[in-house]
């Protein structure tokens, strides 16, 4: 048994009345295991609240609420958002080699099966599709993309070794894919402003950098502002 620290528990119940405009939802029963769980895979707080602003951004967009989020129903972003903050931080620029395995070894472990995955992330670009999040632009992109993600929730379970690496490797360029997509369809104003807020993000990692590594973290931090923008899930996915 996980024990948990209340703690935590009561600031994501605090955290959640604030965004339903003070109505109280109380994190118990089901729910409470289910913020235990996010507690004990490391989930900070902060990643939390932003998983949990994410799925309210998206559920203003729909037009008036009609009742009280339930903190089950923010599971998937938070989990995204987790994903993303454990990249950010395990890729280290500029790090040594050393440095880079310390810091992996004191993340927190992927914990989402392969199936459970594919399918948080063809939930999520169903649900981007339908708030609006993603443009016509995306359209036969998200169709395909879509179509081999079905394909692939029919045989994850069972991959292994080879097979499950090439799945891996094809998610990862699938989530190319949709991240190119977004870089070519903002407008320059916006793609400006993007790039400041990364040199921004950036700037107290930047001296000792070498110029190469500075423009790969750049352009990785850009790309996660993209993904921000326009609420897209991480569809890759290691292969641990």
């Amino acid at each position: 048994m996980v024990v948990t620290d209340p703690t935590y528990c009561r600031e994501i119940e605090t955290y959640l009345c604030r965004k339903n405009d003070g109505h109280l939802m109380r994190v118990v029963g089901p729910s409470f295991e289910l913020v235990s769980s996010w507690e004990a895979q490391g989930v900070p707080l902060k990643i939390a609240f932003q998983g949990i602003d994410r799925y309210f951004e998206r559920y203003y967009k729909q037009g008036r609420r009609r009742r009280p989020v339930k903190i089950d129903f923010c599971d998937a972003d938070v989990l995204d958002v987790f994903d993303e903050w454990r990249r950010a931080v395990g890729a280290t620029a500029g790090a040594t080699d050393d440095d880079s395995a310390a810091v992996s070894n004191r993340l927190p472990k992927h914990q989402t099966s392969l199936p459970a995955h594919l399918e948080r992330v063809v939930r999520r670009l169903t649900s981007a599709r339908v708030d609006g999040s993603l443009g016509a632009e995306f359209d036969g992109l998200i169709d395909r993309v879509a179509g081999e993600l079905d394909a692939a929730r029919a045989k994850a379970g069972g991959l292994r070794g080879d097979a499950r690496r090439a799945l891996c490797d094809r998610l990862a360029a699938l989530d190319a894919d949709l991240v190119a997509q977004a870089r070519v369809t903002v407008d320059a104003s916006t793609r400006i402003a993007l790039e400041r807020e990364a040199d921004e993000d950036l700037a107290q990692f930047r001296t000792g950098m070498t110029a190469a590594a500075f423009a790969a973290a750049r352009t990785a931090a850009i790309d996660r502002l993209l993904r921000l923008r326009f609420n897209l899930p991480l569809v890759s996915f290691d292969a641990l």
